[in-house]
């Protein structure tokens, strides 16, 4: 089945109805995304993204921001770039620390974060590339809170990735966060849908 890969206005609702069906929609999304979250290590949670996740990102924000057509373009280059394009996965990743003083400490030291996260399944690697939109390590080395990468496979990796109960494993190479988690079996599911 091939995927939608890009959110056009077609695909939105007008802001009335969006607001009509606002809590129904947010439910949705919240069952949506349980299968597409991942923890890994004790500050890092990945959200992997699809068409729904952004559209749903969009048009809450043209609800909350009411900014009209010019809002709407700018949201769309936001998040359409966030979305699978066939042959990759496309996560949001947050270091979440919730005391103000240790997470600027922390992010001091995991500079290049980005850079250093990756798959693994059946003895392959695929290697998450940042979004390139910004540089989202500072100059002093200090990280973002909130990341943005692309995991781009090979098709014998997404045939991989596809079978049933296959050990995937998401982690860290950063020499301060060397952590990583096997994927639970509905997230693999989940996730291998968004392959065309």
């Amino acid at each position: 089945m091939t995927r939608k890969h890009e959110i056009s206005p077609a695909d939105l609702l007008a802001p009335e109805a969006y607001a009509a069906e606002r809590a129904a929609r947010r439910r949705a999304a919240i069952a949506l995304k349980r299968t597409r979250r991942v923890e890994v290590g004790p500050f890092v949670t990945f959200h992997f993204e699809n068409f729904e996740t952004m559209r749903f990102q969009v048009q809450e924000m043209l609800h909350i921001e009411r900014g009209g057509a010019a809002q709407l373009a700018d949201e769309l280059a936001a998040y359409n770039p966030l979305i699978p394009q066939g042959r990759e996965l496309v996560a949001t990743f947050m270091i979440e620390i919730d005391d103000a003083a240790r997470r600027r400490r922390l992010l001091a030291g995991l500079g290049g974060i980005e850079e250093s996260v990756f798959l693994s399944l059946h003895g392959e690697t695929v290697n998450a590339r940042p979004e390139q939109d910004q540089d989202r390590t500072s100059a002093e080395g200090k990280a973002s809170s909130v990341q943005f990468v692309h995991f781009p496979f090979t098709p014998r990796q997404i045939d991989l990735f596809r079978i049933p109960d296959t050990e995937i494993v998401l982690g860290f190479r950063h020499p301060n966060y060397r952590h990583q988690t096997v994927l639970p079996e509905p997230v693999r599911a989940a996730l291998a849908r968004d392959f065309d």
